[in-house]
């Protein structure tokens, strides 16, 4: 099932899909997608959610970008759920930038509290999966290895969604294509399967030093085929079986 949160005529809502092309609202109603606010597809939590995003997960992305060899270990650095925005929401890019790029991730939303988990039970910790646009402004980049904040953690540029799609009915994660288009052009091209480090690793990695807790998130990275973007672009990143995310940059 596809999950969603909405604000529809002033009231938020969670929502399902219905027939393919119409949302069912948690009151019954039924409306048409076009009627809607969208909201990154998450519950909210008592407890802040811990959001984690891996840089350099795709062999190709990491020669794209000039490194000799992939990364050994994940490359994993954190961000503020103020980053988090909606579906067919705005995401804003600095009078002062000279790159700005999107990044079409498959994101991991972790179902049930995590700790010291084994690589082949990691798929029972998962709720689901949605899409995610990870924005980069390259210009403030000092360091690969350890992004800054001004670089990976700006309000609203990290687009999510539309949906947050049931862990049963997405039955192998690593095999996924994913597909960026701007205006309409594709621009980027990959597959789950190239990940370095897979999402079985990434939960057994993680839950082996902390503690993972339901609605908490990991961006798994993006692969190569980033381009600068401007202002009035239309981005879509869109995921096999999960949905097309769309953000306008103002």
């Amino acid at each position: 099932m596809k999950h969603a949160r909405v604000v529809y005529q002033g009231v938020v809502h969670a929502a399902t899909e219905k027939d393919g092309w119409r949302l069912l609202l948690d009151d019954g109603q039924l409306v048409s997608p076009d009627a809607v606010t969208w909201l990154p597809p998450l519950k909210p939590l008592e407890k802040p959610r811990t959001i984690l995003a891996l840089g350099l997960n795709y062999a190709d992305h990491a020669k794209e970008l000039a490194f000799k060899a992939p990364p050994k270990e994940p490359l994993v650095f954190l961000k503020g759920e103020r980053a988090l925005n909606g579906h067919r929401q705005f995401t804003q890019r600095p009078a002062d930038a000279t790159f700005m790029h999107y990044e079409c991730e498959l994101a991991v939303v972790i179902g049930r509290a995590a700790k010291k988990v084994k690589r082949d039970d990691a798929y029972d910790f998962i709720a689901g999966y949605t899409a995610a646009n990870d924005y980069a402004i390259r210009d403030y980049l000092e360091n690969w290895y350890r992004p800054n904040l001004r670089v990976k953690n700006r309000d609203g540029a990290t687009p999510l969604g539309p949906w947050l799609v049931d862990a049963r009915d997405i039955p192998n994660p690593m095999n996924l294509a994913l597909k960026t288009t701007v205006n309409g052009q594709v621009t980027q091209s990959g597959h789950t399967k190239d990940m370095i480090f897979d999402v079985p690793f990434l939960v057994e990695y993680f839950s082996s030093f902390m503690t993972l807790n339901p609605g908490d998130l990991i961006l798994t990275g993006t692969p190569d085929g980033v381009v600068d973007c401007q202002a009035g672009d239309v981005v879509v990143t869109e995921i096999e079986g999960i949905g097309a995310l769309m953000n306008t940059i103002s």
